[in-house]
């Protein structure tokens, strides 16, 4: 029979005779990294990097400890330390140099798109300049794609935008939720009814952080009244077949959005 009893370094002796440390790295969460399969603890390393240099806990310009420190500190692999640190380095967040370590880049150089630095942006609020940003690619993007939803969309397009429009009346009022999601499939079926597969693929990218500026947005808002008249404005001129109507109505639509967004930031201040 076999006995176990931790010792005063934190090592405790298993089943098989083998040694396994009980002070091993936890995420955020109170679970083990190193106790998941080879893909997830790939995962959940990679993730609290990232959450450590999106929240400033790794700030800009710091060199990571050194690949010896960091297996001992989060308790996984080599293998698995050195994967997570490559997808850093392609996701624009670090740069790796023999002899000067590990950097962590300036947020400029950051790719914002890939879901994982999105979910963690998301998941910590975003920032003024994230949402200016993104209202500001948002303002020469739709305006062209309702233009072209004039032009060229289909009957079955332009009634998946009037479901959308639809489903925004009906969650008015009674779930800022809902409405944000119909709001985000309003806009996401004009894009996808442009044409244009550019304009797609972006508004796929983003899709998250757009429901999150929708969310965000729709709380500030101080009519969803007013907010129907604006979309219904759009709606109507992608109807009647009118580009620049349809490019004007959005231009409209979007400038509103700017403004609320200005206004949630500044009470998010505030409070």
């Amino acid at each position: 029979m076999n006995r176990q009893s931790p010792s005063k370094s934190g090592v405790k002796r298993g089943v098989q005779g083998k040694m396994m440390r009980t002070d091993r790295k936890l995420t955020e969460s109170g679970e083990e990294i190193a106790g998941r399969g080879k893909r997830s603890v790939r995962e959940a390393l990679l993730t609290q990097l990232v959450e450590q240099i999106v929240s400033g806990k790794l700030p800009e310009g710091s060199t990571l400890p050194n690949e010896a420190d960091l297996t001992e500190k989060f308790g996984v692999s080599r293998t698995s330390l050195r994967e997570a640190m490559q997808y850093l380095v392609a996701l624009g967040m670090t740069r790796s140099r023999t002899r000067a370590g590990t950097t962590v880049l300036p947020r400029e150089n950051w790719n914002y798109l890939d879901p994982l630095v999105l979910d963690v942006m998301l998941s910590m609020g975003g920032d003024e300049a994230f949402y200016t940003s993104l209202i500001d690619a948002r303002h020469l993007l739709e305006p062209a794609a309702a233009a072209q939803a004039a032009t060229n969309a289909t009957a079955r397009q332009l009634a998946r935008i009037a479901q959308a429009y639809e489903d925004m009346v009906d969650a008015n009022a009674r779930d800022n939720e809902e409405w944000s999601r119909a709001d985000l499939d309003f806009h996401t079926a004009i894009i996808n009814a442009s044409g244009n597969w550019v304009y797609r693929q972006f508004a796929t990218a983003i899709r998250a952080a757009l429901l999150a500026s929708f969310r965000l947005t729709n709380r500030a808002s101080q009519s969803h009244e007013q907010a129907l008249d604006k979309h219904h404005i759009v709606l109507d001129a992608i109807r009647m077949r009118d580009p620049d109507a349809a490019r004007r109505a959005m231009e409209a639509l979007i400038g509103v959005a700017r403004a609320e967004i200005t206004d949630a930031l500044r009470s998010s201040k505030r409070g």
